[in-house]
């Protein structure tokens, strides 16, 4: 499954340390995808953390939750910690395609061609987060999280756009935390 460096495996345990608290465990979960590959999310979480689904294992040590959603995107890959002049972070190398599914690799396809070309002139970019139970799953990003009109878009746009082009996508989902937005298109 996840393999964890050595150099990684000591700054996380300098983390825990100083996060104080016992029975602590590693959640890993792919947050999203970009023009640098996956964005990942990695947080200790205490013995009542996480998710109920998280696959739950131990690395050299170290209990390790992955997100449901993730699992079959981490299976192989390695996190690091990279040392830069700027100090340094986590890394993961991941050798996982950004879609295993053929359904999820379509609706890509069309946010990459169509849809983003559509809300660009905007400031605005939407993201796919996953496909479960022919429902895409989608976040608005730039000027499109936060802006007054992103329910209108996903109506009258972006599920119209998919729906059209990948018929056996039932339903487009807004997962945006909109209340996060800070620039949105006016």
């Amino acid at each position: 499954m996840l393999a964890i460096t050595t150099k990684a495996r000591e700054m996380l345990d300098s983390f825990a340390e100083q996060a104080d608290q016992a029975d602590l465990s590693l959640r890993v979960e792919i947050v999203g995808r970009g023009p640098k590959g996956f964005q990942y999310d990695l947080q200790f979480v205490g013995a009542e953390g996480g998710s109920e689904d998280d696959y739950i294992n131990e690395v050299d040590g170290i209990t390790v939750r992955i997100a449901a959603r993730s699992v079959q995107y981490l299976d192989g890959a390695t996190l690091d910690f990279k040392e830069t002049l700027m100090g340094g972070g986590f890394a993961f190398d991941n050798p996982n395609p950004m879609w295993v599914d053929e359904l999820s690799k379509k609706v890509a396809e069309i946010i990459n061609s169509e849809v983003n070309p559509a809300v660009a002139s905007h400031g605005g970019v939407v993201e796919l987060v996953g496909v479960d139970e022919n429902k895409a799953i989608i976040a608005f990003g730039g000027g499109c999280q936060g802006c007054g009109m992103a329910d209108v878009t996903l109506k009258q746009g972006v599920e119209v756009m998919i729906k059209e082009k990948v018929p056996e996508i039932v339903e487009v989902i807004d997962s945006t935390d909109h209340a996060a937005g800070t620039n949105p298109f006016y």
